[in-house]
């Protein structure tokens, strides 16, 4: 069994405005100095597989065909047993 955790973020320079709703919101109710908010989405999965290689390739092509859209975000994944 493979665990996985999937980070998935704006690429730099999309713009993003659920960050700049969420720092707005923050700076409404008292959080002084944020600098810039940036919103992602985390996922996580267990897969019947073991931990290896081919394992991590199947999880690519999850985010490469449904998790991630690769043209404006990028993601990132941990893997444990």
């Amino acid at each position: 069994m493979t665990k996985a955790k999937i980070h998935i973020s704006l690429k730099p320079g999309v713009l993003d405005p659920q960050g700049k709703a969420i720092k707005n919101a923050l700076e409404s109710i008292g959080f002084e100095g944020i600098e810039n908010v940036r919103q992602g989405k985390f996922i996580e999965l267990e897969i019947k597989q073991p931990n290896n290689s081919k394992t991590k390739e199947y999880i690519e092509d999850m985010c490469e065909k449904l998790l991630a859209n690769t043209v404006v975000e990028t993601y990132k994944i941990d893997t444990s047993d």
